[in-house]
């Protein structure tokens, strides 16, 4: 069976594409067959004016045509998409849905910030970590961040919050907004057992291929003050020559690691894994899920 999921973010809309296949355990197998990221940057327009521009709302129908000729390339049975903190935020949003719908067939659902983090979570990781940890999933994106806790393998907290990349480039993020974000996490993951973090999204793989790390490796609180202290310290232009990083993954680095830092501070951690997931590779489990529900 083939599923694929459309996640159309604050910054990119990204496309997976995944074969699902049944082990030898009875277990299903998801098998990446193509992952294509556009970078829309919806949150620019937005975070700023409210709603997306004209020339925004062209390029998604677009990108969505392309996903759907994809599509068909790859004979994908089923396919899921959500919009997640842009298209929450935009006033404009619905009417897009509807045109998005008209232009192309696929159907978009907005999603709230509490359904991202659920289905985040839906990657099953939590299975196959060990009981001497609790855990933290950190997923940063340009409009929100979306935190959820396990402790004894089972879910003890989720929650969003409007703290994203792109709201911290335009200077949109107050402080009594880091404030609540300080006091839920000292409330709310309170464990007897030492605490780990599964960073997920685009910018913690980054900092991850940067660090040259092998798979598996986690990455160090101090690793990742060492590196916000490197990427703020020169220009953009600079940090997309020095580290060879588009445009649309050099400015958003720096505020992503300063999220990062502070709830991997706060909540008390000092190291986080970098497993290769995010809302596409939850999306496509949810769908499985819904499908093969009896």
């Amino acid at each position: 069976m083939k599923l694929a999921a459309i996640d159309i973010g604050s910054n990119a809309a990204r496309l997976l594409i995944s074969e699902v296949t049944i082990n030898n355990a009875g277990k299903p197998v998801f098998s990446k067959l193509n992952l294509v990221r556009v970078p829309l940057r919806l949150g620019f327009d937005v975070f700023e004016q409210g709603e997306i521009s004209v020339a925004k709302v062209d390029m998604i129908v677009q990108t969505m045509k392309a996903y759907g000729h994809l599509l068909k390339v790859y004979g994908v049975d089923h396919v899921i998409a959500c919009a997640t903190s842009a298209m929450r935020d935009a006033a404009n949003g619905t009417a897009i849905i509807k045109k998005v719908k008209a232009e192309t067939g696929i159907d978009i659902k907005i999603i709230s910030g509490d359904e991202e983090a659920t289905i985040i979570y839906e990657n099953h990781i939590a299975e196959n970590l060990d009981k001497e940890h609790s855990y933290l999933y950190i997923d940063v994106g340009g409009g929100s961040t979306e935190l959820t806790f396990i402790a004894d393998g089972k879910l003890r907290y989720k929650e969003s919050f409007n703290i994203g990349t792109i709201r911290l480039l335009k200077d949109m993020v107050k402080d009594t907004q880091w404030d609540e974000l300080r006091d839920h996490l000292k409330n709310n993951t309170k464990s007897k057992l030492p605490m780990v973090g599964i960073g997920s999204g685009g910018n913690i793989n980054k900092i991850f291929s940067m660090s040259k790390k092998k798979d598996g490796k986690s990455l160090s609180l101090d690793l990742l003050r060492d590196y916000y202290k490197e990427l703020s310290s020169v220009s953009l232009e600079e940090r997309m020559l020095l580290y060879k990083m588009r445009e649309d993954r050099a400015d958003v680095l720096v505020p992503a690691l300063q999220i990062y830092i502070n709830v991997m501070r706060w909540a008390d951690i000092n190291e986080i894994y970098v497993p290769k997931i995010g809302l596409a590779d939850g999306l496509v489990q949810y769908l499985y899920e819904q499908l093969t529900k009896g």
